[in-house]
């Protein structure tokens, strides 16, 4: 038999003694979270391709494996950057991924089966999503958003991961809002002074998505000729404007040293030999780095950082 009574305040006490952060609000705010996404790209405020491309991956619909669904759990788990050494011209290369690439599919499988045990003990159930993360984390209370439309949540800064679940746990409080921007962005523009593309403007505050360097450094092919190749310096994504934001001034300096390429290895990323043709101790160094980015993105974008040569695309 189930417990009776609120349950949420118990399990947010458990994620926050695990160092994480959450928040439950009630499985109605789905047409929300829907509409937000629908009413930005209806306002013409997203590109076409990028709504295509990136935003049909989403589902608002309750889950079909778990009937009587009333809640959805967000989680924020601190994340480190990665820094991995690739030597190239008798040179040392250290190269950053940014936190939300690293281990980013077994991090969320591990704080769901965390969170699933927890729920299971009290006789309720999780399943997982396919929502808007960092608009359901803001529309949470969870997090706010910076100028540079990225989660900020309190002690975490922006070096961190979200992860949800649906769940059958009855929500009592309501903790939802309107979307929330830090207080400090009004007079601060240090991210908009470090964004070398041009993606972060003073006319509006939505990211101009289009021209963000993560946006074209995660799509396959050449990179548009406006690009210049200086303003690469992750192997997938960028930090430009999260290095620049004052509030991760005390964990900008956040590492996880994962990796150490030789200048041989590093010429058969920057040639794109296939991965199955890679030694296997090469292959399986890369593979241990589990970044969820094809390995074909990686050569490329890795060229431009060290090599400073277009692979062909």
């Amino acid at each position: 038999m189930r417990p009776t009574g609120p349950r949420a305040p118990g399990l947010l006490d458990r994620i926050e003694e695990r160092g994480w952060k959450g928040r439950i609000v009630p499985i109605r705010h789905l047409s929300d979270l829907q509409e937000a996404i629908r009413s930005r790209y209806e306002r013409g405020l997203l590109d076409e391709a990028f709504y295509r491309e990136q935003l049909g991956f989403f589902s608002f619909d309750p889950p079909a494996d778990l009937p009587g669904a009333r809640s959805i759990v967000i989680v924020a788990v601190p994340t480190p950057q990665m820094r991995i050494v690739f030597h190239w011209r008798r040179a040392s290369a250290p190269v950053v991924v940014p936190p939300t690439y690293v281990s980013y599919t077994p991090r969320t499988e591990t704080v769901q089966a965390v969170l699933g045990a927890w729920l299971r003990e009290d006789g309720y159930r999780l399943a997982a999503p396919r929502l808007p993360l960092k608009t359901l984390a803001v529309r949470s209370g969870l997090a706010e958003y910076g100028r540079n439309n990225i989660c900020y949540v309190p002690g975490m800064g922006s070096f961190l991961q979200l992860v949800a679940g649906f769940s059958d746990l009855p929500c009592e409080d309501d903790p939802w809002r309107e979307p929330k921007a830090l207080d400090r962005c009004e007079s601060c523009v240090a991210c908009l002074r470090h964004c070398p593309t041009g993606a972060i403007t003073n006319d509006r505050f939505l990211l101009r998505a289009e021209r963000c360097l993560t946006y074209h450094n995660e799509a396959a092919g050449d990179f548009p000729g406006w690009i210049d190749p200086s303003w690469h310096h992750c192997l997938i994504g960028c930090l430009r404007c999260q290095t620049a934001c004052p509030e991760n001034r005390a964990i900008v300096e956040w590492f996880e040293d994962r990796a150490e390429f030789s200048e041989r290895e590093t010429a058969l990323f920057i040639q794109r030999v296939p991965l199955d043709r890679l030694p296997a101790e090469t292959a399986a160094k890369l593979q241990s780095l589990e970044i969820n980015e094809d390995y074909r993105l990686l050569c490329r974008n890795l060229s431009m950082i060290v090599g400073r040569e277009r692979c062909a695309g």
